[in-house]
């Protein structure tokens, strides 16, 4: 081996005893790294505004809502349509659609009648106005007669005797004829009068009958009298149990009694949530306090409210299982609207009953019960601290801390201790 191979088997030898130090030493360096580095969850103590809520849970209900009836004035009521619970309606769309063909036929009917009457009506004027002119005709001709007889009646002082009675006869005789002639005029006019008023009588007894048949079928479309969402109504004779509510919601087909009510429509700008407060909470709240409300079926947003009434009296609750409880009964009125709201879905109002400026606090979940002790634990570089702390304040999100803690410091939230 020459002087150059040695040289270069050296070199090699020092760069992999130099490789294994570094290896070496970045090992080392990793463990202690991680045995440093606490693998427990910490949260910050933070200083700010403690807010203590009161949850309040309870249903979305309308204050004011309206009925939509079935006209009181029909009889054979079937549905053609009907606007769907849940749906949202405007003032004037149509919302319950019932068969109107029979009354449409009675129309087609009446209308028939009126047209025959009005024809009548013309008929017997045309009529009257021909026998008219016939009698004045006649009494003319009944006048120029005594008119004329009247004339050979002055030729008696040159004529014989007998031919000026027999012609002051004829003046007689024609002047009854011309009262005949007006009396006929006067009589005729008065039968024509009559005839027509009774033609007359028929025609409107026919248009009131076409304007009642058109105003039952306007009133077999039935529209929405305000803005607001559809609550389809239960069809209490569509079931086997009349009394026990064994009827089922109104649908299209159903056939609805006279003045049925068919559908309600909740005013939707009058949604209240109503909410029960118990005992033991009624002294911190009260009318007029602000509340987030969260409702179940509108996961993407919270609405502001506020209490409107609380009862004066507590009242027992039995929807909350045995014992029954007493509490009071809260409306929580909501500030804005979304076409998702309806009456009957449920909700949850966070009231802010307390709040305490620059304090602090940590989450529910820092704090622990030790041995009858409120600890945390605080973290000191590569450990956690055990550390008696007094709790001055609780609420579902945060904790004040009374003492034992300052803000800065990062507490476990998972004790540390379990499985040590």
């Amino acid at each position: 081996m020459n002087v150059i191979q040695s040289i270069s088997m050296r070199n090699r030898w020092l760069a992999l005893a130099a490789l294994a130090i570094l290896l070496g030493v970045g090992g080392f360096a990793a463990i202690h790294f991680a045995n440093s580095t606490p693998s427990v969850p910490t949260a910050e103590v933070q200083r700010g505004e403690f807010v203590d809520y009161l949850e309040l849970r309870g249903r979305l209900k309308a204050v004011r809502s309206v009925s939509v009836n079935a006209p009181a004035d029909a009889q054979d009521l079937q549905i053609l349509h009907l606007a769907h619970t849940g749906s949202h309606v405007k003032t004037g769309d149509v919302v319950v659609q019932f068969d109107a063909t029979k009354l449409e036929q009675e129309l087609a009917q009446d209308k028939s009648a009126l047209k025959a009457a009005e024809a009548e009506i013309g008929q017997t004027q045309a009529q009257a106005k021909l026998t008219e002119e016939q009698d004045r005709t006649d009494l003319l001709k009944a006048g120029y007669d005594v008119d004329s007889a009247k004339l050979d009646a002055t030729k008696g002082e040159i004529v014989s005797k007998i031919e000026g009675q027999e012609a002051n006869l004829a003046v007689t005789d024609s002047q009854s004829k011309r009262d005949q002639a007006d009396q006929k005029l006067k009589s005729d006019e008065a039968a024509a009068n009559a005839d027509v008023e009774g033609k007359r009588q028929k025609y409107e007894k026919a248009l009131y009958d076409v304007h009642q048949a058109e105003h039952r079928i306007a009133g077999l479309t039935l529209r929405s009298p305000i803005d607001g969402m559809v609550t389809v109504l239960t069809n209490y004779r569509a079931g086997n149990d009349f009394f026990f509510g064994g009827g089922q919601e109104f649908k299209e087909g159903d056939r609805a009694w006279p003045g049925a009510g068919i559908l309600e429509i909740p005013d939707l700008k009058t949604l209240r949530l109503g909410v029960r407060v118990d005992e033991t909470d009624r002294a911190r709240i009260a009318e007029g306090q602000t509340a987030s409300i969260h409702v179940d079926s509108v996961p993407d947003r919270d609405f502001s409210g506020h209490l409107l009434d609380i009862s004066k009296m507590a009242t027992i609750d039995f929807s909350g299982g045995w014992p029954f409880s007493r509490n009071f009964e809260v409306e929580v009125g909501v500030d804005q609207l979304d076409e998702r709201l309806r009456p009957g879905i449920n909700a949850t109002a966070r009231v802010a009953v307390d709040r305490v400026a620059n304090a602090v606090l940590v989450p529910p979940e820092a704090v622990f019960q030790k041995s009858g002790e409120t600890v945390a634990y605080v973290l000191r570089g590569s450990h956690f601290d055990e550390r008696p702390i007094e709790v001055g304040r609780r609420s579902e999100t945060s904790l004040l801390i009374a003492q034992g803690l300052k803000p800065g410091e990062r507490v476990a939230v998972k004790d540390p201790t379990e499985g040590k």
